[in-house]
């Protein structure tokens, strides 16, 4: 860290020292080892581009959060900066965001001495100092705007009670102390205030490509809206284009957020709307309101999308997004999720986008393709399932059909499913053999979903397959949940960002109906309970209807890792590229990715699992 210095020792071959030079020494390196340990008071605070990545973790914004990342290093370091320290806080990472089954550091008080410690939360919730010390104290100092506090952590520590810090989503989550504790296991985390935030932690280390003299900007802002006084809220925006905008490239856009409202701004995304309608309304309102015109539904091509802690988005060097011009509508929808769980009254908001264009195109114009799963019926989860597997496919026939000799280049990635997904990851094969994860989520949120840029190229070329896997969990439902656009439908899809933009633009599959009609009629032999399989019943009411014994459940996996399928290799127009694609055989993979194994770090020497006393002051009470 800047400002900041290790020292460490070799064998040199040294002359003898004098009693006193060595006395001399040993009193250097105690205080050089209190200053680091026993934290100074006084300083400024640390240069912001020290830690380029942001983000509030509370809705008032009391508690805020930067990282950097040292992929050589394998480390993240943290800077937590408390507005106003009561009695100290907890802060860490969890599978989902629990507070029990959590990696925890925290900082704690008694009223006259402070101390910062690696924790661990049991399945009770009850906290327990690590026996390895990973969460390593690296300073803390006061600012007129508050306590900063500094520490690291190694992606991965081998510590069974530690979190993995991987690719995708961290849950992280923080809690308040507001009265003193005598010690660790005083903390009782069901009684004090506490929240989640979720992040990417690991971001790539993108180059930032030089931006062209003639770039504009155009701001895509909500105008002036009273954020509702409810916890989540969907608010659309619709406006549109100057009259004959010729064709541009976006090469870049970034947030702009109301000041005071970086808390309750969760995402942001800018659609454009089908170009077959002449018009759309002009729009102000709630995403979910029974005023909003039906036509906006058809304003469904992403341009932009931001979620908190993401950074500006940059379009590779060759590559831009185009928009504007001879068959691209003039019209755009602007969606803001935001987060109000203190339900404030009364904020005003005109937050957005601001896209970076040029009228000088570059070589390419990018493209977005979807992969994964046909928004059907035919793919359902059973009820009570911890972690429910479906699959889509990107055939090879598809791609040897749609893509160029050359070859298209994947620099980024949006994964998107609905309420019950959990996990979701997109892999390329070719010839029979995994050859590249594209993106991976091992903690997916459907509340986090973003743009993000690869930290490499994919290449893809005719004749590979692209196949994503999305993992569920119902075990909150009491009936089967369906493929479908409903918010309690489900959805397994990647929409892939990528170029030279060809006419390919889904690339999905579904399981053939014929055999899951097939399943239907297998489960009435079987099952005391009828299901109804007439042609008037539709495949939810059949799927309603089935009795989700172990035998069915078991039946309808096997089914989906056999059974034919039915591909959409589609254009932009929504027509299949011509061929067969109905009772597709899947994909066949004879040899699959080794999973990674983390990298422990080299042991620094013994860390007692005792806390490191800190000299903070007198506290607020």
């Amino acid at each position: 860290l800047p400002g900041m210095q290790t020292s460490g020792s070799k064998p040199c071959p040294c002359p003898s020292f004098k009693l006193r030079e060595v006395a001399s020494m040993y009193f250097t390196m105690i205080a050089v080892f209190l200053v680091i340990l026993v934290v100074a008071l006084q300083g400024s605070a640390p240069r912001g581009s020290d830690f380029p990545y942001k983000v509030p973790l509370d809705p008032q914004g009391l508690l805020e959060l930067s990282w950097n990342v040292s992929y050589p290093q394998q480390v993240v370091h943290f800077q937590l900066l408390l507005r106003d320290l009561r009695f100290g806080l907890l802060f860490g990472m969890s599978d989902r965001g629990e507070f029990e089954n959590a990696d925890l550091a925290v900082l704690w008080s008694d009223g006259h001495n402070s101390y910062f410690g690696d924790a661990w939360s049991d399945a009770k919730g009850q906290l327990h100092m690590d026996s390895q010390q990973d969460y390593q104290l690296l300073g803390a100092r006061r600012a007129p705007e508050g306590l900063y506090l500094l520490f690291r952590r190694a992606f991965s520590t081998c510590d069974p009670k530690d979190y993995l810090i991987e690719d995708g989503t961290v849950h992280l989550i923080y809690g308040i102390l507001e009265k003193p504790v005598h010690s660790l296991h005083a903390i009782n985390i069901s009684a004090i205030h506490r929240g989640l935030q979720r992040v990417q932690l690991l971001k790539p280390n993108i180059t930032v490509p030089e931006l062209p003299r003639d770039m504009k900007t155009m701001e895509i802002t909500a105008p002036n809206v009273v954020i509702p006084s409810q916890e989540t809220t969907y608010w659309c925006y619709m406006t549109e284009l100057p009259a004959d905008f010729p064709k541009h490239h976006i090469i870049m856009y970034e947030p702009v957020i109301t000041a005071g409202n970086e808390a309750l701004v969760h995402h942001m995304e800018v659609f454009q709307c089908a170009a077959e309608f002449d018009s759309f309304s002009h729009y102000n309102g709630p995403c979910d309101s029974k005023m909003k015109p039906d036509r906006l539904n058809y304003c469904r091509h992403v341009l932009a999308a931001w979620a908190m802690g993401a950074q500006a988005f940059y379009y590779p060097k060759e590559a831009g997004l185009a928009f504007g011009g001879p068959g691209s509508s003039r019209y755009l929808r602007l969606e803001i999720h935001y987060h109000n769980p203190l339900v404030f009254e009364g904020r005003r908001d005109s937050s957005g986008i601001r896209l970076y264009y040029t009228a000088t195109l570059r070589r390419y114009d990018a493209g977005i393709m979807e992969l994964g799963l046909v928004y059907t019926p035919v793919m359902a989860i059973p009820p009570g399932e911890d972690a429910f597997i479906l699959t889509g496919y990107c055939t090879d026939k598809c791609t040897q059909l749609a893509l160029p000799a050359a070859g298209i280049r994947i620099f980024a990635s949006q994964l998107h499913t609905h309420l019950a997904g959990r996990k979701v990851v997109t892999v390329l094969s070719r010839d029979g053999r995994e050859q590249q994860v594209v993106n991976a989520d091992g903690h997916y949120s459907p509340h986090f979903q973003e743009i993000r840029m690869l930290k490499e190229l994919v290449a893809v070329f005719p004749g590979d397959e692209l196949i994503t896997t999305c993992t569920y969990n119902t075990e909150d439902r009491s009936r089967a949940t369906v493929g479908g656009f409903g918010i309690l439908e489900e959805m397994c899809v990647n929409y892939v960002h990528y170029y030279p933009q060809t006419q390919l633009e889904l690339c999905k599959s579904a399981v053939d109906p014929g055999y899951l009609h097939r399943y239907f009629n297998l489960v009435n032999r079987f099952n005391d309970e009828e299901v109804c399989t007439c042609p008037q019943v539709s495949v939810p009411q059949q799927f309603f209807s089935v009795p989700w014994n172990t035998f069915n459940r078991d039946v309808l996996k096997s089914l989906y890792s056999f059974a034919p399928i039915s591909m959409h290799c589609n254009k932009s127009s929504a027509v299949r590229f011509p061929g067969e694609w109905e009772k597709q055989p899947l994909p066949t993979i004879t040899e699959r990715m080794q999973e990674p194994v983390p990298h422990c770090p080299p042991a620094p020497g013994p860390r007692p699992a005792a806390p490191v006393p800190l000299n903070l002051g007198p506290l607020r009470r």
